[in-house]
């Protein structure tokens, strides 16, 4: 058997944590002197403890750890594994999009001396925009829940036999946003009139297009709030999102391109 000190060395883990490990019951010392409380572990151990240690590597959590130590079904511990590697992979392109704008943003500063120069890089025009036919769905979602809801308005598409025409949004009816629930109706245009759920209204909006990935988005939304402040408009209806270039058109994040719309009128003097 290996005393505490020797497991810990040899494992490379702080006693502390073969302290705790014993406490939660993720890893119990195989024999526990009466006397001295000293602990003791076996040199089968080690393999449980290494494979602890790269469970944790792959991001999991302790409770998570223990899940699947007690997982006894192959295909299941499998799937798992499978799950948290696809959760770490678009962790990854995520930090890559936010390197990419790090570094846009330090070009930015390097040039201007702005520390809030990207801000500022938004062309705002106020346009009439036209009535749109579109299919839709609104609900309390989340922008995770974005590629479902999609799912589901295609899916319409050749069962009702409708036409695309390349347009496809989202309009946020909250006063707050929140990412994990929000009121939101997800909008697909179609040609045919007759057979859409609802004719979006056309008029007046102040508009931005913002270049990039959505996880900046609230740049554009910012930008364009301060602008109808600014300029003697208020708003006057639900914002909404058109997804003008997307990853569906084989681009990288850096190239996307989301049309933003605020319904405005002039604000009374």
């Amino acid at each position: 058997m290996l005393s505490i000190g020797e497991f810990s060395r040899i494992c490379q883990v702080r006693v502390k944590t073969l302290h705790h490990y014993d406490r939660i019951g993720l890893l119990k010392p195989l024999k526990v002197d009466a006397f001295t409380g000293y602990r003791y572990y076996s040199r089968q151990q080690m393999e449980q403890m290494l494979f602890i240690q790269r469970l944790k590597r792959y991001g999991f959590t302790l409770e998570e750890i223990q899940k699947l130590l007690n997982c006894t079904e192959e295909p299941e511990f499998f799937s798992k594994l499978l799950r948290q590697k696809e959760r770490l992979t678009q962790k990854m392109r995520e930090m890559q999009q936010i390197i990419a704008e790090l570094s846009a943003h330090l070009q930015d500063f390097e040039r201007t001396g702005d520390r809030m120069g990207y801000q500022k890089g938004y062309e705002i025009q106020v346009k009439e925009t036209p009535e749109r036919n579109v299919l839709s769905c609104r609900h309390k979602m989340g922008v995770n829940d974005f590629g479902k809801y999609y799912g589901t308005l295609y899916e319409r598409i050749p069962k009702e036999q409708v036409t695309p025409n390349g347009l496809t949004g989202a309009i946020y009816y909250d006063q707050e946003f929140n990412p994990e629930c929000s009121d939101i109706e997800l909008i697909v245009g179609v040609r045919e009139k007759e057979k859409a759920d609802k004719i979006m209204e056309g008029g007046l909006c102040a508009m931005t297009v913002h270049k990039g990935p959505y996880s900046s988005l609230s740049d554009a939304y910012g930008a364009l709030v301060s602008w109808i402040s600014e300029n003697g408009y208020e708003g006057c209806g639900a914002p909404y999102d058109i997804y003008a270039k997307t990853q569906f058109d084989s681009l990288a994040p850096e190239d996307w391109e989301t049309e933003v719309y605020f319904p405005v009128k002039k604000r009374a003097v």
